[in-house]
């Protein structure tokens, strides 16, 4: 119930999930993130306006309207699958009818997630568990770097994450964990039911 109240305040839909599997095994099933879990990490997590939040793997654009509705943020949402790269940028043609706003401040990129080029106002980054290990490494890489090019303060979002994305961070580059937000109702069944924060240390 929760998830189509969301979608009819936004004026979106973002429901479901991908029927079948994509071609490469490098690139998960999409869907979206629980409403629930959204309101329990930014009940304890804090976005600004002045941030600009890249989520790789958008899908319909789910995580990108609610921030941006509840915080002003500015969203990227990055999706390699053309159908769903399309219900986002319809999505967004609805959510700005209702909300009247600069379409700015709401960007959708058709693209592979590693080809996407990191902005130098690009300072928080959400996975949910989208792709494999060498992906990932390789949009990391590409954050730092950006950061070389442009220092700021980064954080990287993970829900659902795989240990190899967490050992990765924690063993190999300047990360470091800043704060991790469980779902308390579903954690003990799953303990992959959480959120990582990390912090790029200087």
């Amino acid at each position: 119930m929760i998830d189509k109240y969301y979608d009819d305040l936004l004026n979106i839909k973002t429901e479901g999930e991908q029927k079948g599997f994509n071609a490469s095994f490098h690139y998960h099933r999409y869907e979206a993130t629980p409403y629930n879990a959204l309101e329990q990490l930014f009940q304890q997590y804090l976005i600004s306006c002045d941030d600009r939040v890249v989520d790789f793997g958008c899908g319909k654009g789910r995580l990108n309207f609610y921030l941006n509705n509840k915080f002003d943020a500015t969203v990227v949402g990055i999706e390699m699958n053309e159908k769903y790269y399309n219900e986002a940028v319809e999505n967004k043609e609805n959510y700005l009818m209702k909300k009247r706003m600069s379409e700015d401040k709401i960007l959708f990129y058709c693209c592979l997630a590693e080809d996407y080029s990191i902005e130098p106002s690009d300072n928080r980054f959400y996975f949910f568990n989208p792709f494999s290990i060498q992906i990932f490494r390789s949009i990391i890489n590409n954050i730092l770097i950006s950061v070389e090019q442009s220092k700021r303060e980064i954080e990287i979002i993970l829900y659902y994450s795989s240990d190899d994305y967490i050992y990765f961070l924690e063993n190999q580059t300047a990360f470091e964990l800043k704060q991790e937000v469980i779902l308390p109702d579903v954690y003990k069944q799953n303990p992959n039911e959480r959120f990582l924060i990390y912090r790029l240390a200087y």
